[in-house]
C-alpha cells in the first residue's frame, strides 16, 4: 500500500522465483499467458489444439529471464526510500483491472505481386494475417498484454523462405501461428515505465532498432525497457535484449536471433527540434558473425515556418564498428540529410542516407524496419560491401475526401543508388502510393520499379491491401 515499489519488486522476483520452482511450475500445463515463448525458446512448446504452452526442458533462455527479472526486482527494491514518503491512491482490484480490459483485434489482407529478373516465374502471394489479443486495465500499477498473430495464404506462388519454393520471388511472409507480444507494463517507480516480455521496441525513425510493421509478421523483442523522465526534459530509454523474433517466423532457421544486446536511446526537446543521442550494443548468436556490432550516434529532427508553409529536416550522424560476435574488423560512419516542405496540400523534399564501409565490411542496420528505407523493392536489407548511397526526391499530394473515401493521399519517391567507395552505380528505383480510407477500412496501393546497374536485377513489386482494427 505505501510503497509501490515493493509491489513491482516483488512481483518481478515472483516472476524469476528459485529454479526449483520454475522447474516445478512448467511440469504443469499452464495457460499461454504464463510464459511468453521466446523467452524460453526451448524450454515450452505452444500446444495449438489447447491453447497451452507445455515443457520439453529448460534452457539457458529460462535463467537469463529470471537472471534479468531477478536485477530488476533488486533495483525496484533498492529505491524504495525514494518513494516511501509518496501517498498513493487506493490501489484498484485484480477484479477492477480485468473489468476494464480491452480486447485486441486486428485484420489484414494484402496482395503482393513480384517480376524479377533471373527468374523464370513471378510471385503471385495473396496473405491475411489475424492479429487477437487482450490488454488487462492497471492492478499494482502494473498492466498485462497477451497477443497472438496468426498469417496463412490465399494464393502461394511465392517464397516465402521456408515453403522450399526458391523458383519463385521472395515475399518473406511465411504461414506463421505465434504468440506477437506477452508483456507487463509497470509504473511503479518515479517516473518511469518498465516493459518486461515480447515486446514491440521502436525507436526514432526505426533506423537502427523497430518492429518491422510492414511484413505480416512483425519484429518483437524478448526483452526489459526502461523509459525515464526524471532527468528534466530529457527522456531516456533503455533496455536488454535476450532475443529478436523476425520476420520470418520460429520455423526458420533465422527466424530468432539469441543473444545479449542493450540500447540506450536519450532524446531532449530544443528550439532547433527533438535532440537524440544513441547507443546500440548488438550481439546475437546467429547472424554468420556480420550482425554484431556496436553503434553511437546522434539525430536532430524538427521544423520551422516557412513563407506559406512549413519546413521539416532532419540529419543525422553514426559511427559503427565490430562487436561481440562480429568475426569482422571495421568501422563505418552513417549520415543522413532530409529536408521537406509542405503547403497546404503539397509536399516535396529531398535527401541523402550514406552507409559508409571499411576494410570490405559496411554499415549494418539487422534490428531496423528497413523496408522503410532505400527502396520499397529492399534491395538494400544488407548493405553492399561498399557502402551504399541514396540520393533521393519526394513529393506527396493529400486531396483529402471524395465520395466514399477520406483521408485520400498520394506518394511519389525517385532514389539514385551508387556505392559509398569505390564510385561504382547500384541503379535507380521509382516507388509510388495512393492510400484513403472508406468506413472502417485502410486501403493502400504500392508499386515499386528498381532499374539494375552492376548491382542486383531488374524487380518490380505492386501491394494492394487492406486493413481493419477494432
Amino acid at each position: 500500500m505505501r510503497n509501490r515499489a515493493a509491489r513491482f519488486s516483488f512481483a518481478l522476483l515472483a516472476a524469476a522465483g528459485p529454479p526449483s520452482m520454475t522447474k516445478a511450475y512448467f511440469d504443469e500445463e499452464v495457460e499461454a499467458s504464463a510464459a511468453p515463448r521466446g523467452l524460453f525458446q526451448h524450454s515450452v512448446s505452444m500446444n495449438m489444439r489447447t491453447g497451452f504452452f507445455t515443457e520439453t526442458n529448460m534452457t539457458q533462455s529460462a535463467k537469463l529471464f529470471r537472471k534479468f527479472a531477478c536485477a530488476a526486482g533488486f533495483a525496484a527494491l533498492c529505491l524504495q526510500p525514494a518513494l516511501a514518503e509518496e501517498k498513493d491512491p487506493a490501489p484498484a482490484t485484480l477484479a477492477d483491472a480485468l473489468k476494464a480490459s480491452h480486447p485486441i483485434l486486428e485484420t489484414r489482407l494484402r496482395y503482393e505481386g513480384v517480376s524479377q529478373d533471373g527468374l523464370s516465374n513471378d510471385a503471385n502471394a495473396l496473405t491475411y494475417r489475424i492479429r487477437a489479443g487482450l490488454e488487462t486495465g492497471a492492478f499494482a500499477d502494473t498492466t498485462f498484454l497477451v497477443e497472438f498473430d496468426h498469417v496463412g495464404d490465399l494464393v502461394d506462388d511465392y517464397n516465402s523462405t521456408i515453403n522450399g519454393k526458391t523458383g519463385y520471388p521472395v515475399v518473406p511472409d511465411p504461414e506463421v501461428t505465434e504468440l506477437n507480444r506477452l508483456q507487463l507494463v509497470n509504473k511503479s517507480l518515479p517516473d518511469t515505465v518498465t516493459t518486461l516480455g515480447r515486446q514491440r521496441i521502436a525507436l526514432d525513425d526505426h533506423r537502427f532498432i523497430g518492429n518491422v510493421g510492414w511484413r505480416q509478421n512483425e519484429q518483437t523483442f524478448d526483452a526489459i525497457r526502461f523509459q525515464n523522465t526524471s532527468f528534466g526534459k530529457v527522456t531516456v530509454d533503455a533496455g536488454y535484449i535476450v532475443q529478436v523474433n523476425r520476420i520470418f517466423g520460429e520455423d526458420s532457421p533465422a527466424g530468432r536471433w539469441d543473444g545479449d544486446s542493450y540500447f540506450v536511446n536519450a532524446s531532449l526537446p530544443t528550439p532547433a527540434g527533438k535532440l537524440s543521442a544513441f547507443s546500440y550494443f548488438v550481439d546475437v548468436d546467429q547472424g554468420g558473425g556480420s550482425a554484431s556490432s556496436k553503434t553511437f550516434g546522434a539525430r536532430l529532427a524538427g521544423a520551422t515556418p516557412l513563407g506559406p508553409g512549413k519546413l521539416a529536416y532532419a540529419g543525422a550522424f553514426a559511427q559503427q564498428s565490430d562487436y561481440g560476435s562480429s568475426n569482422l574488423d571495421y568501422s563505418a560512419s552513417y549520415y543522413l540529410l532530409d529536408g521537406n516542405y509542405s503547403a497546404g496540400a503539397w509536399s516535396a523534399g529531398a535527401g541523402l542516407e550514406v552507409l559508409g564501409s571499411d576494410n570490405s565490411a559496411a554499415f549494418q542496420t539487422p534490428l531496423a524496419t528497413l523496408h522503410k528505407f532505400q527502396g520499397w523493392a529492399d534491395k538494400f536489407l544488407v548493405t553492399p560491401a561498399g557502402g551504399v548511397k541514396d540520393l533521393y526526391a519526394k513529393a506527396s499530394f493529400s486531396a483529402g475526401d471524395a465520395g466514399p473515401f477520406s483521408g485520400i493521399g498520394f506518394l511519389a519517391v525517385y532514389h539514385d543508388f551508387s556505392a559509398e567507395s569505390g564510385g561504382g552505380d547500384y541503379g535507380s528505383e521509382l516507388d509510388l502510393q495512393a492510400s484513403a480510407k472508406w468506413k472502417s477500412l485502410g486501403l493502400a496501393l504500392k508499386f515499386a520499379d528498381y532499374q539494375a546497374d552492376g548491382f542486383s536485377t531488374d524487380t518490380q513489386k505492386v501491394w494492394f491491401e487492406i486493413n481493419w482494427s477494432l
